[in-house]
């Protein structure tokens, strides 16, 4: 076989593996060691170790509706100085929370309304307030302890080990059995601490509180130093989840109260979404018409690169997964727009080298090679512009909203894979079928 052939293979195969990404009502059931697709039964999921996707199109609040809720920061005692950056903290702890739940792009902000400071978290989504009141929590405190007295009169006390010295808790999964368990990091001086509990309570439970409410009580099989350990037991992966979170959560900096809560239901409706979508399809379609009268064979074959284009797009949305909301729609449809123009640079080319009066082979491989620097350079130009929409590194300059980051997440995907499709996909296509 040619290099190409295994290129079209190779395009095959990843076309192939989106598509079924895609449609998720293929029964499939393969299940290898810690690997674990099953798309039969209830749902649609994949579970590698580390990655879990239940790949579902995740919309934003626009699109699907979810909850509101406001909160109130008490700064009584903090510093007019230090207050933006008790609130920043705790715009990070609510924040944390909620994305380690896999809600689709939260919006956490922090506002100012006359001398009150507060937080507006909208969760996309959840249809029931109390389950996001639940989710989110209050104020939490989080510390460990321990049992002391006699087997009758015995009582948990508090160890002075608290979630300030907690760094970290995360979902994993026991090396050898697989089953769901928590991974915790301590700082240097809750390590300290930690050894000198689990030394002396070897056999016995060390119990996690939250808010004065029993989380968890291991038992301590042995002493642990270094400052990392496992929580384990008969775990479910939604209730690893759960503790990974409560533990995760810490204390909150400052006090919150609930100021208000609503459940706020699609702004575009169904109706509007349907709409949209159509009118995405008329435009794609009007687009694949133009390509094959315009440029006849060399068009068609950009219309099936073109229908890989959106087929792996999609593919990509639910691995991510990224969650759409109206702003990333635009931002996918213009993202088809530029993999039509990269098309059509690249055979504009072909037809200003076929009129130079060179061969058919050398006009092809001349324009794809000419027509890159154009293509390059206009999409580097927008993917910087994407970066700086994203705002990764959140510079306060910088006023972004979720909706605008949602927009330029979807533009810079849809960049990435219109490259690959306008060069790869495309080139081998012509070489392989258009001689």
């Amino acid at each position: 076989m040619s290099r190409y052939s295994w290129t079209l293979l190779f395009i095959v195969a990843t076309s192939a593996a989106a598509l079924l990404v895609d449609l998720p009502k293929i029964p499939l059931k393969f299940a290898y060691g810690p690997i674990n697709i099953n798309t039969s039964i209830g749902g649609y999921a994949i579970n590698l170790p580390g990655f879990i996707r239940d790949l579902k199109i995740k919309k934003g609040l626009d699109l699907s509706g979810g909850v509101q809720i406001v909160y109130k920061a008490d700064m009584t005692g903090i510093t007019q100085s230090d207050q933006a950056t008790a609130l920043d903290a705790v715009k990070a702890v609510i924040d944390r929370r909620v994305n380690f739940f896999g809600v689709s792009e939260p919006l956490v902000q922090t506002s100012h309304v006359g001398s009150e400071s507060r937080i507006t978290v909208e969760l996309p989504g959840l249809s029931n307030v109390d389950e996001a009141l639940k989710l989110i929590g209050k104020t939490a405190v989080l510390d460990f302890r321990e049992l002391q007295g006699a087997s009758e009169s015995a009582q948990m006390v508090p160890t002075g080990l608290t979630g300030k010295e907690l760094k970290s808790a995360a979902l994993a999964f026991a090396p050898d059995t697989n089953e769901p368990e928590v991974s915790i990091v301590f700082t240097d001086t809750g390590a300290t601490k930690f050894q000198e509990i689990t030394k002396r309570n070897v056999g016995k439970p060390l119990a996690i509180y939250l808010d004065d409410q029993l989380v968890s009580a291991p038992n301590v099989n042995q002493e642990i130093s270094g400052g990392q350990a496992v929580i384990n037991g008969k775990f479910t992966v939604d209730q690893a989840k759960s503790l990974a979170i409560q533990l995760s959560a810490g204390a909150l900096p400052v006090p919150i109260s609930l100021i208000s809560q609503k459940q706020v239901s699609a702004t575009l409706g169904t109706d509007s979404v349907q709409k949209s979508i159509f009118a995405g399809l008329v435009g794609l379609l009007i687009v694949g018409i133009f390509m094959i009268g315009n440029y006849g064979k060399l068009g068609i074959l950009a219309d099936v690169a073109l229908i890989i284009y959106g087929v792996i797009s999609l593919a990509v949305y639910k691995l991510v997964p990224v969650t759409l909301t109206l702003a990333g729609v635009a931002g996918f449809l213009l993202s088809i727009g530029m993999a039509v123009d990269a098309n059509i640079l690249i055979f504009e080319r072909i037809k200003e080298e076929r009129r130079m009066g060179r061969p058919r082979i050398l006009s092809l491989e001349l324009g794809f090679k000419r027509a890159w620097e154009s293509i390059r350079d206009a999409n580097v130009c927008t993917l910087i512009t994407c970066f700086v929409l994203f705002n990764p590194f959140n510079w306060s300059f910088l006023n972004v909203s979720g909706l605008v980051r949602g927009f330029a997440l979807t533009l810079a995907l849809g960049i990435a894979i219109s490259l690959f499709t306008g060069i790869v996909v495309t080139r081998t296509l012509v070489r392989l079928f258009y001689r």
